[in-house]
């Protein structure tokens, strides 16, 4: 990779411990840590239990690499963008830790060990997944939808979905019903989520020129959308109870009732014209989704018999 000899000489790491944070910095470990937390119940679904231990870890290794590949390459995509956010500044290209030349390579080296790595350890529809989902988000979201449409969470963030259905397929080699349902979960959470952010950074988003919904639209609406997304969210998310136990159902109502009465929360205030407090619901909705993944889970691992479809 280099040690960025082509960047200024107040841009180029000076250890070897500054170069290594700047790569994991540019491969982003928040956005992975939230694709394992939805990864791994996948594949405890998948397996009604505990896959092979094999298995199991191998895909997260995977994952966290075709997702580490993903980010890096839109590192280098957006570093304009970055380089005038003030939530952005600090990544490694806008600082000049590493080159955009050498993050692209390692953006292309880390996509094409993680297929080969999956497709070794669990199977090549796991791998091909992978592959599809870092060429989704670098040229349909990063490319094409961020910068030319509010709606580019809506369609891009459907990268962010794919590896529940990874997950599933590295466990079983085919994609069945409950992952397709747990891919559309994370669709209609991601873009509250995101909203939320951008409500936040609103000023942001509008100087380096990405349409986000609340640069474009008034926040009444905004809100508005947030509050349709959530229900949609919650019961899409009622769809997994046929294919899980009670347990469950409980966590994803419960929850999901919350995440409810938080998004109406933020769109009261906006209608009233009060000061509103986005990032509340922007964490909260972190909260919510790792609660249902967790209720998931637990309830995977436990096996008691799953409700089938009498019961919707």
């Amino acid at each position: 990779m280099g040690t960025g000899a082509d960047l200024p000489a107040e841009g180029r790491a000076r250890t070897a411990g500054d170069l290594l944070k700047a790569y994991v910095g540019l491969i982003k470990p928040r956005v992975i840590e939230l694709l394992l937390v939805t990864t791994i119940p996948a594949m405890l679904l998948a397996q009604r239990g505990l896959p092979p231990l094999g298995t199991f870890f191998a895909t997260l290794v995977g994952g966290i690499m075709a997702a580490g590949s993903a980010n890096a390459l839109n590192c280098v995509a957006d570093a304009d963008i970055d380089s005038v956010m003030k939530r952005t500044k600090v990544r490694p290209l806008p600082k000049h830790s590493v080159s955009n030349r050498h993050a692209l390579v390692f953006g292309i080296v880390l996509g094409l060990a993680s297929f080969a790595f999956l497709w070794a350890t669990t199977n090549l529809l796991a791998g091909l997944l992978a592959v599809a989902t870092i060429l989704f988000y670098v040229f349909v979201y990063t490319l094409v939808l961020k910068r030319r449409t509010a709606q580019n969470v809506v369609w891009g963030g459907a990268a962010g979905c794919m590896p529940v259905v990874i997950g599933w397929s590295a466990v079983t080699g085919t994609v069945e019903w409950p992952a397709l349902v747990m891919f559309g979960i994370v669709f209609f959470w991601t873009p509250p989520h995101t909203w939320a952010l951008a409500m936040k950074f609103r000023d942001d988003y509008e100087r380096a020129g990405v349409p986000m919904l609340p640069v474009v639209a008034p926040p009444r609406q905004v809100s508005r959308q947030i509050v349709r997304y959530t229900w949609a969210t919650v019961l899409w998310s009622l769809l997994l109870v046929p294919a899980t136990s009670w347990l469950y159902a409980a966590f994803a109502a419960l929850s999901g009732l919350w995440f409810i009465l938080m998004a109406h929360q933020l769109h009261g205030a906006t209608k009233r014209g009060e000061k509103t407090k986005p990032m509340k619901l922007f964490h909260l909705s972190n909260t919510y989704l790792t609660l249902v993944c967790v209720g998931l889970s637990v309830d995977s691992l436990l096996g008691w018999p799953a409700l089938g479809w009498p019961f919707l």
